[in-house]
């Protein structure tokens, strides 16, 4: 029995992959089982735990998102049997392999089924790679498959990306495949095949915002409702990007490290680098404002029909019509 921790989506998938090829291709139909336990509940997943293997010498049983081990108060979608689990962890199948992958930061080591299964069974916690080791990593993989990246072309990778392994990962094959003859890939490859998450794309509003800059913020918030996101979605990105920075210059002027302000926030370090930078050219005041601001759009959007273009055209012309304060 195994209990896989960690945010790392990129080596959950190869560690599923890698107990999936525990059983033989052909028996893998009958004798390999994954449920996701926001939507099934926990007893489905432990019948089959339960069940002999069919033709074979074991079962492999995945279950992913065990959110009954956090402390994640909102009410789950479906109910788990917690009192089977324990009997389960009591008396395993001998031959099932049962894994629960739980992609958090953490667990709610307070709870009993918490200490039990980690009691039973063997963590391995997949911890958060650096900047630097997602660099390094990717770099590595592509020299594997006889190609080269060059410098420009991994920073503007690892911005597009915000530094995230798994959607880094996501493009190296078609990176690769079009670097070809030469087997380097180049800055162009990477601005025209990788797409900007819409995390980094509100970071470039956030810096419009604050240099109040409103025709190009309006631009790039209209392209973003082009490009069919959601505007409350947008909205509280913004607002949980002003957040960082107004956290990360309060904290950062008590003598918090980057590393230290990555773990008090449990934010990926590459998300505190940049606000580390961009949190030093501008002033508390207006990040307070422009925070408070986001949350009058968005009580606006909830209580109104206005359009969400015009209520940010809106916001951005007050927020810019007025001085900034030292």
């Amino acid at each position: 029995m195994y209990l896989i921790m960690g945010q790392m989506t990129y080596f959950q998938r190869r560690l599923k992959t890698a107990f999936k090829q525990l059983i033989p291709a052909e028996e893998q139909t009958m004798n390999f089982a994954g449920y996701d336990l926001e939507t099934v509940p926990l007893a489905v997943g432990l019948d089959d735990a339960m069940a002999a293997p069919f033709f074979g010498e074991r079962r492999v049983v995945c279950l992913d998102n065990p959110t009954f081990l956090t402390g994640e108060t909102k009410k789950s979608k479906v109910d788990h049997d917690l009192d089977s689990l324990e009997k389960y962890l009591k008396a395993p199948m001998p031959s099932t392999v049962l894994v629960f992958f739980a992609p958090y930061a953490k667990l709610d080591g307070r709870k009993k089924i918490v200490k039990q299964l980690k009691k039973a069974a063997t963590t391995i916690e997949l911890g958060d790679f650096s900047e630097r080791d997602v660099r390094t990593f990717f770099q590595a993989q592509v020299k594997r498959d006889g190609c080269a990246i060059a410098p420009d072309a991994l920073n503007e990778l690892v911005q597009r990306t915000d530094a995230d392994l798994t959607l880094m990962m996501n493009e190296k094959a078609k990176l690769e495949l079009f670097s070809l003859p030469e087997k380097t890939i180049q800055l162009e490859a990477v601005t025209g095949l990788v797409r900007q998450t819409l995390t980094q794309n509100v970071f470039d509003l956030v810096n419009r915002v604050l240099a109040k800059n409103t025709a190009g913020a309006v631009t790039l918030y209209r392209e973003l409702l082009q490009a069919k996101e959601e505007p409350l979605r947008i909205n509280a990105i913004l607002q949980g990007q002003f957040r960082l920075l107004i956290q990360t210059k309060v904290l950062a002027k008590q003598g918090y490290s980057q590393g230290k302000l990555a773990s008090t926030l449990r934010v990926h370090p590459y998300r505190v680098k940049l606000a580390l930078q961009t949190q030093r050219r501008f002033q508390l005041t207006d990040l307070n404002r422009a925070y408070l601001g986001l949350f009058r759009v968005e009580r606006q959007m909830k209580s109104s029909t206005l359009d969400p273009e015009l209520l940010f055209s809106l916001f951005m012309t007050q927020f810019a019509g007025q001085k900034a304060t030292v």
